[in-house]
This record gives structure tokens, C-alpha cells and sequence, in this order.
């Protein structure tokens, strides 16, 4: 067997925190529902905002380190 190996699940979503319109905290997570959940629990005024598609946990990573940027 040569070559690529096995494919990395996509399995993490990128997602921001808005109060109204403002970005309060990006972050990720593989369970958004319930990290939803929790960031109401705390603050009930936020909303999670998706971004992108779901991707691997190493570009998610990079995306945090990146500060939520491209």
C-alpha cells in the first residue's frame, strides 16, 4: 500500500459566540448543540453562529491559534 493513508474525519465545527451582533468568543467544538447549551446556561442573550463546514481537528486548531481568522 502506498500513498495517503487514511482520511482525518471531519468532525469539529468552528463556530463564534454573538451577542446581538458582536463576536464575543470564537472557539470550537465536535458537539455544537451542546456547546450551545452551555454558553446560554451562562449568558442567555448569545447565540452560536457556524462557521464554515465541519473540518478536521488540526485546521480547526489552526483556525482557533489564527484567532477565528482565515
Amino acid at each position: 500500500m502506498g500513498g495517503r493513508g487514511m482520511k482525518k474525519a471531519r468532525d469539529t465545527y468552528k463556530y463564534q459566540l454573538k451577542v446581538g451582533r458582536k463576536t464575543i468568543y470564537r472557539g470550537i467544538t465536535k458537539d455544537i448543540e451542546r456547546r450551545g447549551a452551555e454558553h446560554k446556561s451562562r449568558q442567555p442573550q448569545s447565540h452560536i453562529v457556524k462557521v464554515g463546514r465541519r473540518t478536521t481537528r488540526e485546521r480547526a486548531l489552526e483556525w482557533e491559534r489564527r484567532g477565528g481568522r482565515r
